[in-house]
C-alpha cells in the first residue's frame, strides 16, 4: 500500500452550486484510499501584486503554506472565455512568486475541467496545463478529464448520475495516485 498523500484541491469556480465543486467531490469519493484531500479557498486571495511581497498578505502566506505542505495538487476548473478563470490564475501566480520561493515546483498535479457546454472546457484545460508546466508542476499526461454538459451529469444534490462517468473518473484518480508515487519516487 502506498503511503498516505495529501492532495490540495483548487476549484476555479466560486459559484455556490458549481458543477466544478460537484466534480471535485466526486473525484475525492472515487480516489484511491491512500489519498486525502483539502480544498483550498482561493476566492478571497487578494490579486497578486509584486509590491506586496515585502509584507505579504496573511492569506497569501497561509495559502502558500498549505500548498507547500501538500504532496500533490488537483485542479478542477471551468472555462471562461476560452481561458482560465482569473481566480485560479491569481492563485497560481501567488504560489509561484517570487520565483525563488515558488511552492509549486516539482509537485505532481492533475487537471479536470467541467463545463455546461459541449466543448467540455478543453481550451481552459490547455491554458491551465501550459501555466502549470511554466511554474514547474509535473502534470499527469494521461488520462485527461473534460466533462461537458455538466447539467446532465449531476442531480440537484450534486450526485453524479452516470455510472460510466464515475468509472472513468475512478480510473483517472487511480492514474493520478500512481503519478503521485512516480513523481515522489516511490
Amino acid at each position: 500500500m502506498p503511503q498516505t498523500r495529501n492532495v490540495a484541491i483548487l476549484v476555479g469556480s466560486l459559484r455556490k452550486g458549481s458543477y466544478n465543486k460537484m466534480a471535485a467531490k466526486v473525484l475525492q469519493d472515487v480516489a484511491p484510499s491512500h489519498l486525502t484531500f483539502e480544498t483550498l479557498d482561493i476566492g478571497g486571495l487578494p490579486f497578486y501584486n509584486q509590491d506586496a511581497e515585502e509584507n505579504p498578505y496573511e492569506s497569501w502566506v497561509h495559502f502558500r503554506e498549505k500548498v507547500k505542505a501538500s504532496d500533490a495538487i488537483l485542479f478542477v476548473s471551468p472555462e471562461y472565455n476560452r481561458s482560465i478563470p482569473a481566480v485560479l490564475k491569481n492563485a497560481i501566480d501567488i504560489g509561484s512568486r517570487p520565483p525563488p520561493k515558488n511552492v509549486w515546483r516539482g509537485k505532481p498535479c492533475a487537471v479536470a475541467t467541467v463545463s455546461i457546454g459541449a466543448t467540455s472546457a478543453m481550451a481552459s484545460a490547455f491554458v491551465i496545463r501550459q501555466t502549470l508546466v511554466a511554474v514547474g508542476l509535473a502534470c499527469l499526461p494521461q488520462p485527461e478529464v473534460y466533462l461537458g454538459k455538466a447539467a446532465d451529469l449531476f442531480d440537484e444534490n450534486g450526485a453524479l448520475r452516470k455510472d460510466d462517468t464515475r468509472e472513468f473518473l475512478r480510473k483517472f484518480m487511480a492514474a493520478f495516485g500512481k503519478w503521485i508515487e512516480t513523481i515522489h519516487g516511490e
